[in-house]
């Protein structure tokens, strides 16, 4: 009697998953090393400088935020630190958030709260 080498599909998915991530890391690698190649080793935010260790810290922003444009010159990469490239992903999802997007196209803003709504009788000393 043979036994049947069955996967579940559970395990199947688990498998795809590991083959798109080592890939991706693949091409990270590639393109982190070609701009460490092409740019000085300094943050272009904060211009921190790195050598050594702490080259790990100097990461590979994506200027149109399009990991699969990776021209051969690097004009779409810029190196920033850590912090900087954190901040730098922080601000475009806060301006994503901003320009109305996320609200429906007939809500309108409107305050509720009218803070200074008594000060004129107030100053004029009524109550």
């Amino acid at each position: 009697m043979s036994v049947k080498n069955t996967q579940t599909g559970a395990d199947k998915s688990d498998q795809i998953m590991d083959e798109v991530l080592r890939e991706l890391e693949r091409k990270r690698k590639t393109y982190r090393e070609r701009a460490l190649k092409i740019h000085p080793w300094v943050c272009a935010k904060c211009g921190r400088e790195f050598s050594g260790k702490k080259l790990r810290e100097l990461t590979v922003h994506h200027k149109d935020h399009n990991h699969e444009n990776n021209p051969p010159d690097g004009s779409n990469w810029e190196l920033l630190c850590l912090y900087c490239h954190d901040n730098e992903h922080s601000r475009s999802l806060e301006a994503e958030w901003h320009d109305g997007s996320l609200m429906d196209d007939d809500e309108e803003l409107s305050a509720t709260h009218t803070p200074l709504a008594g000060l004129e009788s107030l100053l004029k000393g009524g109550k």
